[in-house]
């Protein structure tokens, strides 16, 4: 039998002897023995599963595979960012274009309406503002839009300017056609003048406040400007009369008409029939007098009559 005998000191320095010499001294040894061995190799056997089933290399694997995709969405980022700037860049040179022919037809207006060309400024280059680039280069999102915003502020000025010219040359258009020109009628002749006469009737000198066309009875009878209709009716010495009220104070009328065609409030162009030519009121044959009043005053309708001839 064995007999296994452990020696230790106690507090006091003395020794202290053991013996497990019992059968159930070794058995109870033994099974603590191999609770321990047992216990090391599983927890040798669980760690090296996990060192396994991780690796030391996976992190460094999973970070360089998220930098690749960050990479790529870097880069789809840049071509859709220099895919946007050309197509800026396209669209600014077209702009210019534009510009261009802008100021060509504003100098083109101002030669044809006489315009004072101080007042409007077409020969002007159109000013761009940022930093000049270098041959090759491609313009920066920055700068390509500092250029864009200057390119803006000339179309805007561009676009007054037209306008205002617009305006000027319709006002001018609407007075040309508004303003008495032309003889009243498509065929026929003048019969008697503006100014002192003898009188059809009495044979005495008397004033004459318009000019006589003779024509056919029931010729036409035209409008010698664009206006307003403001009296179609019968009045005392001109029988059926037409007055037509134009701008900047002139005012037209059309006596001895036949019959009238057009009513009260009409607006009409030039060249519009107003009538037909008769022999109402005071006149001795198939005539239209016409008068000619600027802010109230009669005037010689002669000089007007002549503006077309």
């Amino acid at each position: 039998m064995f007999n296994l005998i452990f020696i230790r000191h106690d507090v006091h320095g003395r020794s202290v002897r053991r013996s497990l010499h019992a059968p159930w001294h070794f058995v109870a040894l033994g099974t603590l023995a191999a609770l321990t061995l047992g216990g090391a190799g599983a927890t040798g056997y669980f760690a090296g599963r996990t060192m396994a089933g991780t690796g030391t290399d996976a992190p460094a694997a999973v970070l360089q595979a998220r930098l690749a995709a960050q990479q790529d969405e870097l880069e789809a980022v840049r071509q859709q960012a220099s895919s946007e700037v050309n197509a800026m860049t396209r669209r600014l040179a077209r702009l210019k274009s534009h510009v261009t022919r802008l100021d060509a037809l504003g100098r083109k207006l101002i030669d044809v309406s006489n315009i004072d060309a101080a007042e409007f400024d077409f020969g002007s280059a159109p000013g761009l503002g940022g930093p000049e680039t270098t041959a090759g280069e491609g313009l920066e999102a920055a700068e390509l839009g500092d250029r864009v915003k200057s390119l803006a502020r000339v179309l805007d000025d561009r676009e007054r300017q037209l306008s205002v010219l617009d305006d000027v040359l319709a006002e001018r258009r609407l007075d040309a056609a508004s303003t008495p020109a032309g003889e009243p009628i498509v065929k026929g002749w003048m019969s008697s003048s503006y100014g002192y006469r003898e009188d059809p009737f009495t044979g005495e000198r008397a004033w004459h406040g318009g000019v006589d066309f003779a024509g056919r009875e029931g010729s036409p009878v035209n409008a010698v400007g664009a206006g307003v209709v403001t009296y179609a009716g019968e009045r005392w010495g001109y029988g059926n009369l037409v007055e037509v009220t134009h701008g900047d104070g002139y005012v037209t009328r059309y006596g001895h008409n036949a019959r009238i065609l057009v009513k009260e409030g009409e607006v009409v162009r030039r060249g519009d029939q107003l009538s037909e030519m008769g022999s109402t009121g005071r006149s001795t044959g198939p005539h239209v007098h016409l008068e000619v009043l600027k802010g109230g005053e009669s005037v010689n309708p002669w000089k007007y009559v002549q503006a077309e001839r």
